[in-house]
């Protein structure tokens, strides 16, 4: 089998140059199956007068929102403005024209330790539905949940909280994931999950541990069509596995889903994700880092990352497909925030899932850590910084043309 691409060197180039573009050649596709498969190495950097003549944009960049700590989650808001969930004071606000608006404040509900505080949101404007993943204190000790919240007309409140989904396992206060996202083709809520920092915990399919979860968002129940539906366990409501601490999900035009997630110290993934998938993290025996983020000695089949950072690692985050003619060459690419890095890769794959190019804009490289990327309808990006001390802010980002 061929080498898993290492995009170390790849990124290396993007920190020195502006509008980097990294273009590997293509290699034949097996589709989106649950087969092992590897990607291909990175051979060209084009600079950013090159870039510019072949159709990428300047971006410009605003701020939205200021004074936030740690904002984990943004998405915009039914009537106008921005809801941005943050992480440790754990309170769900509403920004319109630059001002501030407490919808929630959770912190009676939210157990904040660690990575693990209030973290993703997925909203359905219809029906006035919040959901919200979060950390939570039981009886038993602490666990990773999402509850369902509905909201007044303005959207200034939440009320009526009930948990749909509890018992995603939390004992260290890191990795837990957690991002939310609404199929658009079902209505289905997807639940990406960590390993909880536990040797055994992402292949084991009775815990919702370092997996994609799929549910439905109204009733808390899995969905029919999940690939263990018919099991009495836990295993119901998974879709994926074997993965070590998924941070992003984002959804194609063509219907496809998308996850994102932390490497230890090299290869953070992008990965197409297939209906019981196995994506091959085992850190056994003792949580061995050292182990591959695909394991292929593993039994069964493990599927390959469509994207893999090599070493170092850029701790990539939330993600986001840019749509709008507005974006010239950036149009149709995967949007990704990295924490670490400190950028947005702008990830272009082709209708194979095969990665073509990465850009890495300079213009988004002085905020320093970014955490989330969403889409807005007109197809500007919202993007959020996570540099705490409540210096943060949320950015909205455009193409200048």
């Amino acid at each position: 089998m061929r080498t898993r691409t290492s995009a170390a060197a790849l990124l290396l180039l993007a920190t020195s140059l502006s509008g980097v573009a990294l273009a590997p050649p293509g290699a034949a596709s097996d589709g989106p199956k649950p087969a092992a498969r590897a990607a291909t190495p990175a051979t060209s950097v084009v600079g950013q007068a090159t870039a510019r003549r072949a159709g990428v944009p300047r971006l410009r960049v605003r701020t939205v929102a200021r004074r936030l700590d740690l904002p984990w989650d943004v998405q915009r808001a039914p009537g106008g403005g921005v809801l941005v969930t943050e992480r440790e004071r754990a309170r769900v606000s509403l920004v319109r024209k630059g001002r501030r608006t407490t919808v929630a404040n959770l912190r009676s509900l939210v157990q904040v330790t660690g990575e693990i505080g209030l973290m993703s949101m997925a909203l359905d404007a219809s029906s006035r539905t919040l959901w919200a993943c979060h950390g939570a204190r039981t009886r038993a000790g602490m666990e990773v949940r999402v509850t369902r919240w509905r909201a007044n007309r303005s959207w200034t409140r939440l009320r009526m909280p009930r948990t749909v989904l509890g018992g995603i396992p939390l004992t260290m206060g890191k990795h837990g994931g957690c991002r939310l996202l609404v199929d658009r083709r079902d209505g289905a809520l997807l639940v990406g999950t960590g390993d909880t920092g536990v040797s055994g915990v992402p292949r084991d399919l009775d815990s919702l541990g370092g997996k994609v979860l799929r549910l439905d968002g109204r009733t808390g129940e899995p969905m029919p069509d999940n690939p263990w539906a018919g099991a009495a366990t836990a295993r119901r409501y998974v879709l994926t596995y074997g993965h070590r601490n998924v941070q992003g999900l984002a959804q194609r035009a063509d219907g496809s889903l998308w996850s994102v997630e932390h490497g230890t110290d090299r290869d953070d993934e992008v990965n197409l994700l297939v209906p019981g998938g196995d994506y091959g993290w085992q850190p056994g025996p003792g949580y061995d880092e050292s182990a591959p983020m695909t394991d292929h000695s593993l039994p069964g089949v493990q599927i390959d990352a469509r994207w893999s950072s090599g070493r170092p690692t850029v701790a990539t985050s939330g993600a986001a497909w840019v749509r709008g003619k507005q974006w010239g060459r950036l149009d149709g690419t995967l949007a990704v925030a990295a924490l670490k890095g400190s950028r947005v890769l702008f990830m272009r794959f082709d209708a194979d899932g095969e990665l073509r190019q990465v850009r890495a804009p300079k213009e988004l490289r002085r905020y320093g850590r970014l955490r989330s990327v969403t889409s807005l309808p007109g197809g500007d990006l919202l993007v959020t910084t996570s540099n705490g001390a409540g210096r943060d802010r949320v950015l909205r980002v455009s193409p200048r043309g």
